[in-house]
């Protein structure tokens, strides 16, 4: 303990550290003495140059810190600022450029830990100082560090094959890189091949995302994985091995024409058709709907008498082109990418444990997106609004918004606003009263959000224009009785209860992600919030990158938006892709884990802990002290792979891993300095 606290004293002596502190404006001089915090660290062992500074970010700040390393010969800077989130690389960039290494370089984050988080400034500025103190310690046993290179493969793998992940692909692929689509349905298209119309301008949703289906499938540089899913991701940025299983179609995709004949021969025609929500049913051999793209049959296993049973055969025998394969079996493609894309997309919830509005009492209680089908002409109706009870045309209507959605403190729901409700139930109401102007239409609303561009305008000519009736208030019950929906409601601005007859009650259910991103961002590595959704590296300035290197979030997945919002993220996502697949080469994060393998006994503890699996074993022959040799099994750590995270060195019983820019001894130094 003497001679370690020897070498410590030594280590201080040998070094010349400047330390900066920063005002940034008020932020944190508005509540941290700055100058108090400056004087009080000039007297810490080894502090050469002490100062502060309104802004040490700007150029002028920056060069005040570049001087300083020059005309103090520093060796270590510490900087008393915002989150090292912000501006780490700002600074460790502006050192590099004066010959120090950046990784002499550490920042002590007394704006988010002090200045925000305290009233009174003496507490402030007491945490501020300890804070720079334990930066300082840490400099004294930081040592230079040296980042390593590692290829890129130019290949990106999008995951999903809704509006977001078409137009990410075709965003890439026109920058000259391959990119992969997996997407689990049978055709690529997503949620929006099911809407009617979109907001504010009223255009076909299909009329929009045909021509970019189509261009997807004949652009050169974009291979779809359709009726496929990724089934396991290994490796790191630049260089990812993903394993992807193709599902067994029991068609072959290379010569099935999409001419439709299995489909109306099938004998097996009960089967609820997903595409139409389980509101008409299809064929066991089936094309999701006439834009399908591939334009390819797909035999539903769990339907399908032939695989069931062995008996029937009628698709094969009626395919001219002989595409039908019952032996097919699920394949598994394993490819390299440099990048990959999340765009996995959204749900609706179930609406199961909402009794209260009788959704699965009767037929006539239906989701919006169930009722974007009955208005759409591809739908169960052929467009013509119809009650599914009895098919009449509803003449009252009533529309609830926030159905799951803002639900504080309630399991039923989620407590986020699902963003589109507002906008899609005014198109639903603007629509409905335009091609049925006897139908009155009823919509209940906690608030209307309408915040993009035109999207005021357009909730308001459902008011003035087509009369459509805004109710502030919440439906309480929906009882059906004797062929209608008996609504009771409240209206808390005329501050009365209102008991409605309707023919039809539409639920503006809240969006939620796909069930399949749970388990896809386990395998990513990626990080997800308290409602699935996948969470970004930083929300203002990468908002569409994951804290994963490498992997990028684009559309509803990262959390709810409209088509315009989730196509801007598209091309945002593209744009991050295109990026890093220019690059022949990457720099590695040099802050990675390592193992010394005179203390390692091969417990694999560390392994099972690795969530990236850099960590491998492999036997070693080491010379023992009686000059024999022996075979061990040790941890090796690849430095590719590795991320920094940590835990390998938590996990660690015998204390052999370490990690470079974090080593124990570095972090218990911090502890040391805290504690005094």
């Amino acid at each position: 303990m003497h001679s370690e606290s020897i070498v410590n004293k030594e280590e201080k002596q040998l070094q010349r550290i400047g330390v900066f502190v920063c005002w940034c404006g008020s932020n944190i001089a508005g509540t941290v003495d700055v100058h108090q915090v400056a004087e009080s660290l000039k007297n810490e062992a080894g502090v050469v140059f002490s100062t502060d500074y309104q802004y040490m970010c700007s150029e002028s700040g920056q060069n005040l810190i570049k001087d300083a390393i020059r005309d103090y010969h520093l060796t270590g800077v510490v900087i008393c600022s915002c989150s090292p989130r912000m501006h780490e690389a700002t600074f460790r960039k502006a050192a590099a450029s004066v010959g120090l290494n950046p990784y002499m370089v550490e920042v002590a984050n007394i704006r988010e830990q002090c200045s925000w988080i305290h009233k009174d400034m003496m507490t402030a500025t007491q945490k501020a100082i300890i804070l720079g103190r334990a930066a300082i310690a840490k400099v004294h046993l930081n040592a230079p560090l040296t980042a390593g290179e590692s290829p890129v493969i130019k290949r990106a793998l999008v995951i999903g094959g809704g509006i977001a992940g078409i137009q990410t692909a075709l965003d890439i692929a026109d920058a000259g890189f391959e990119v992969d689509i997996v997407e689990k349905s049978p055709t690529i298209g997503g949620k929006m091949a099911q809407i009617d119309k979109t907001f504010p301008t009223l255009d076909c949703a299909a009329c929009i995302l045909t021509p970019k289906m189509v261009e997807a499938a004949q652009q050169e540089k974009i291979k779809i994985y359709s009726y496929s899913e990724v089934d396991d991701v290994k490796g790191f940025v630049g260089n990812f091995s993903v394993k992807i299983r193709k599902k067994a179609r029991y068609v072959n995709e290379d010569i099935c024409t999409g001419c439709g004949l299995c489909t109306e021969k099938c004998p097996q025609k009960k089967v609820p058709n997903e595409f139409n929500l389980g509101m008409d049913n299809r064929r066991a051999i089936y094309i999701p709907f006439a834009q399908a793209v591939p334009k390819v049959a797909t035999i539903d296993p769990n339907y399908c008498t032939m695989l069931k049973t062995g008996k029937c055969g009628v698709c094969s025998k009626v395919c001219t082109a002989k595409a039908i394969d019952y032996t097919q079996k699920d394949e598994i493609v394993e490819a390299q990418y440099g990048a990959i894309v999340v765009a996995t997309g959204f749900n609706p919830i179930k609406l199961d444990k909402f009794d209260e509005f009788a959704y699965s009492q009767s037929p006539d209680v239906v989701t919006s997106l169930e009722y974007e089908r009955l208005m759409n002409a591809a739908g169960p109706t052929s467009g013509t609004l119809l009650r599914p009870s009895d098919l009449t045309h509803p003449k009252t209507i009533v529309f609830v918004q926030c159905v799951g959605s803002r639900c504080d403190g309630d399991e039923k729901g989620k407590q986020y606003c699902s963003k589109v409700c507002c906008m899609y139930t005014a198109k639903h109401a603007m629509l409905t009263r335009e091609k049925y102007p006897d139908t009155d239409v009823y919509v209940f609303y906690i608030d209307v959000r309408t915040p993009g561009k035109n999207f005021d305008e357009f909730y308001r000519r459902a008011v003035e224009d087509y009369g459509v009736h805004y109710i502030k208030g919440m439906v309480g019950k929906v009882v059906p009785e004797n062929g209608k929906l008996k609504v009771q409601a409240s209206d808390l601005l005329a501050n009365e209860q209102l008991h409605i007859d309707a023919d039809m009650v539409v639920l503006a259910a809240a969006v939620e992600p796909d069930k399949s991103a749970r388990s896809l961002a386990t395998m990513l590595t990626a990080s997800m919030d308290t409602n699935d959704f996948f969470t970004e590296a930083h929300p203002k300035l990468r908002p569409v990158e994951s804290p994963t290197a490498g992997v990028f979030l684009s559309g509803m997945c990262q959390g709810p938006k409209d088509i315009p919002e989730t196509v801007s993220q598209a091309s945002a996502a593209a744009a991050k892709v295109i990026g890093l697949l220019v690059k022949d080469k990457l720099t590695c994060n040099p802050c990675v884990a390592h193992s010394d393998e005179l203390m390692c006994n091969g417990c694999s503890a560390c392994e099972k802990v690795c969530p990236y699996g850099a960590i491998t074993y492999q036997d070693k022959e080491f010379r023992m002290p009686d000059r024999t040799t022996a075979v061990r099994r040790v941890a090796s750590v690849n430095p590719a792979v590795c991320q920094g995270c940590g835990a390998c060195t938590v996990a660690c019983p015998s204390g052999a891993m370490d990690l470079n820019g974090f080593s124990n001894r570095q972090i218990m130094a911090e502890v040391d300095a805290i504690c005094k």
